[in-house]
């Protein structure tokens, strides 16, 4: 029970996810080829969405539910790193025609062969879990 809130939000978040058609692949393809506003526009409004939301929880020290305080990390800035996870994170975006977002709610929508993108995730979640300390952080 004491989880039940994070099942009731992953749920609204895949139903939102299939409903805004986010989780289309059809959409995904439209916006790798740029014949399309529809996924920008909804990358864009979680944007601007995350962007409003840590300026409103930094300004009033917001506190989590469980009423621990929201704590913001600077990380260190460097062009490499977030060039090359982009060009993985995107690479992998293209060829599965699937971010990681969505990949339970395609699963959940009866889309079977999503599941080798699961098993991509959970692998490229291990491999990179043994190459951390050799990675640029």
């Amino acid at each position: 029970m004491k989880y039940l809130k994070f099942l009731l939000i992953g749920i609204v978040f895949g139903i939102v996810m299939f409903k805004s058609e986010a989780a289309s692949w059809f959409r995904i393809y439209e916006m790798f080829q740029f014949q399309s506003f529809h996924m920008y526009g909804i990358i864009g409004s979680a944007l601007a969405l995350g962007i409003l939301g840590t300026w409103l929880i930094k300004k009033y020290t917001l506190k989590a539910i469980d009423g621990e305080p929201i704590k913001f990390t600077p990380k260190d800035k460097s062009f490499s790193r977030y060039m090359y996870g982009g060009i993985l994170f995107g690479l992998g975006w293209a060829l599965a025609g699937s971010c990681p977002g969505p990949i339970y709610t395609l699963i959940g929508a009866g889309y079977i062969s999503i599941l080798v993108v699961l098993m991509g995730a959970l692998i490229g979640t291990f491999v990179y879990g043994l190459l951390r300390g050799k990675l640029p952080h």
